[in-house]
């Protein structure tokens, strides 16, 4: 059964939304703002209103919370809210392109539905907007602007060396954490500390949530990593083994690849010829990774994240009730099937 969210989720999601849509009504084409409304799960292929189907909204609670923990007020961090959830849906409508993904959420994904060449426009048309709301908000975006542009130069980078990475035979785990670092990582740093920029907190407030959001991304994508591979298909809307099913060299495959185990070896002769061809060989080729150990290796990992995230918060001055808000939200994220 999955973990009820934090409070915290249900307190702010309403101005976000409420900011969000603003911005995406700014969106200067009746096209790509039907396809950024898809996306972010409040409408249908042509328009119609449905009941929201988006995601957690991890990224924008966290920049509201730095805003707060940082000395300021919600309304600070709401323009960064809105930009890094901008910047996050760019970088998933590109990434269903490039992975060839189905299905998110749920439901069709956005290129599965408008095209390829049409998703990609509408991912580089939210980009855009993050830029020119983050822009737009006077000094606090200043001081803001240039922690995103450098959050966006590593996403892109890491999602570069994602690709680069399938099918490839030699990879260490160094790196493939390296590489989540920028895909996953970095924008969820730049997400809890965003707010304290806006707000103009000390450097030591704003690096140490920077360091919090650093841990808290390594975290959520080894989760990520161990449900793309053993996750309820029913429940994390994709298909079962997806990432193995791709082919992707995500951690706990790569430690499974270096374990030296007769598992491993197996592993590495089954995945020598690219991503697995049959249903009966994505079945064994993740029924290998976890004999080799590498859903186990990811876990650990995944909880020591959790823990360096978790003291990186006791250096922080900000409101007791703030700081608790962000440790649940990290529980959260890391204790879930989804």
């Amino acid at each position: 059964m999955s973990k009820p969210p934090p409070e915290v989720l249900a307190r702010v999601r309403e101005p976000i939304q409420h900011a969000l849509r603003a911005a995406v009504a700014g969106i200067d084409d009746d096209r790509m703002r039907l396809i950024a409304s898809y996306q972010v799960g409040w409408c249908d292929r042509d328009g119609t209103p449905v009941p929201f189907s988006g995601g957690k909204g991890l990224r924008p609670t966290l920049a509201v919370l730095s805003a707060e923990a940082g000395g300021g007020t919600l309304d600070d961090g709401l323009a960064g809210a809105v930009a890094v959830e901008l910047v996050h849906n760019f970088s998933l409508l590109h990434d269903d392109v490039m992975d060839r993904d189905l299905e998110r959420h749920h439901r069709p994904t956005g290129w599965a539905v408008f095209g390829e060449g049409q998703a990609i426009l509408a991912g580089n048309a939210m980009l855009t907007r993050a830029l020119e709301v983050l822009a737009g908000d006077g000094e606090r975006g200043r001081r803001a602007l240039p922690a995103m542009l450098a959050a966006t130069q590593r996403l892109i980078s890491g999602q570069s060396e994602d690709l680069h990475f399938e099918g490839a035979a030699a990879i260490s785990v160094a790196d493939v954490l390296n590489m989540e670092a920028g895909k996953t990582a970095a924008l969820l740093s730049c997400s809890a500390s965003i707010g304290a920029l806006a707000a103009g907190a000390p450097a030591r407030t704003v690096s140490a949530l920077a360091g919090f959001g650093h841990e808290l991304g390594m975290a959520f994508q080894l989760v990520d990593d161990i449900l793309g591979i053993t996750g309820d298909p029913a429940v994390t809307g994709k298909s079962a083994s997806s990432d193995v099913r791709a082919g992707k060299r995500s951690a706990p495959v790569v430690a499974a690849l270096d374990a030296g185990t007769d598992a491993s070896r197996r592993l590495a002769d089954l995945l020598a010829g690219g991503a697995p061809n049959t249903d009966e060989d994505v079945v064994l080729a993740t029924k290998l990774v976890e004999e080799a150990g590498g859903i186990d290796w990811a876990a650990r990992e995944a909880d020591a994240r959790l823990g360096r995230a978790l003291e990186q918060l006791e250096s922080l001055p900000g409101p007791d009730h703030v700081v608790a808000d962000l440790v649940a939200l990290a529980r959260y994220v890391v204790d879930r099937d989804h």
